[in-house]
């Protein structure tokens, strides 16, 4: 499904655990590491999407998350020049986005990456709620700002301040009017899997 403009209607999750920091996750077969995601079918609302790629992606299901809050209208991304199919009928240049933000009230034995026939991810672990926009693929970091920007105040509901600070103080992105830092590691941040993480995520 691809709107006149050429962007496919997607959903993001940015699934939180209590604490403030966030679900990360490494592509299977690839560098690239990022939040859930994907396309909605054309008889789904955007909720309905949420709901089935968190089971797919992550293994959850409504009753291991709690909504939070959601991005007002699509944020939008354009795919690099190399990543556009230019021979398929319907040129696809882009996604058009509506994130949603998940309180994790699960276990974490809950979590399953390789609960569909074809896994989205191989590893994940829980990073500061500012990390991901540090480290994302570039054409990704400024829906994953807007996104993330949109979303904090709900976050700060729950994990409160000192979890999830505002942009510009500890956080390094370009943003009007805001200053441009390196996001601090809190102390206790734990990792899921071993080995180190690429920056160049996909």
């Amino acid at each position: 499904m691809i709107d006149p403009d050429g962007y496919r209607p997607n959903v993001g999750i940015v699934l939180m655990h209590p604490d403030g920091r966030v679900f990360w996750a490494r592509r299977v077969h690839r560098d690239g590491w990022q939040f859930p995601q994907g396309g909605m079918n054309t008889d789904e609302t955007p909720l309905e999407a949420m709901y089935r790629e968190l089971r797919e992606e992550t293994g959850l299901s409504p009753d291991h998350v709690a909504v939070l809050g959601v991005t007002p209208g699509w944020l939008r991304y354009r795919l690099p020049q190399r990543a556009i199919r230019r021979n398929d009928k319907l040129v696809c240049v882009g996604q058009k986005q509506v994130w949603y933000l998940l309180q994790f009230t699960g276990q974490e034995s809950d979590l399953c990456l390789d609960a569909c026939d074809k896994p989205e991810f191989d590893h994940w672990r829980w990073v500061d709620f500012w990390y991901p926009v540090d480290h994302v693929v570039n054409f990704k970091r400024s829906v994953y700002a807007s996104a993330l920007g949109h979303l904090a105040p709900f976050a700060r509901q729950i994990a409160g301040i000192g979890a999830i600070p505002h942009p510009g103080k500890e956080l390094r992105i370009d943003l009007p009017g805001r200053s441009r830092q390196r996001p601090r590691r809190r102390a206790g941040q734990t990792e899921r899997t071993g080995g180190s993480e690429p920056a160049n995520g996909n």
